[in-house]
């Protein structure tokens, strides 16, 4: 298991990194779709919110459990992200 630092980095640099592609979008999109990228941009923000703060309050008990639940909570969220910038972007 990596260090709580090490996994809070990790999740910070993805996040950021969907955020700013986020950003990125949008200044490119028309006023219609700035609206959607926005929801996107609130829910990954939500998302790290979520993710640091589930990692800062480890659950006693199975902790190998709790991290393999967050792991697959966090790829999925992830991939949702990049699944609706992709249809934004069409």
């Amino acid at each position: 298991m990596a260090s709580r630092r090490s996994l809070k980095k990790t999740v910070n640099y993805i996040t950021e990194l969907a955020a700013g592609l986020c950003l990125v979008e949008s200044a490119n999109a028309n006023a219609e779709k700035r609206e959607a990228y926005s929801e996107v941009f609130l829910q990954i923000i939500n998302l790290r919110n979520d993710i640091i703060s589930r990692i800062s309050h480890t659950e006693p008990g199975s902790v190998k459990l709790f991290y393999k639940k967050l792991r697959a909570d966090f790829n999925a969220e992830v991939d949702n992200v990049f699944k609706k910038l992709e249809e934004l972007s069409k």
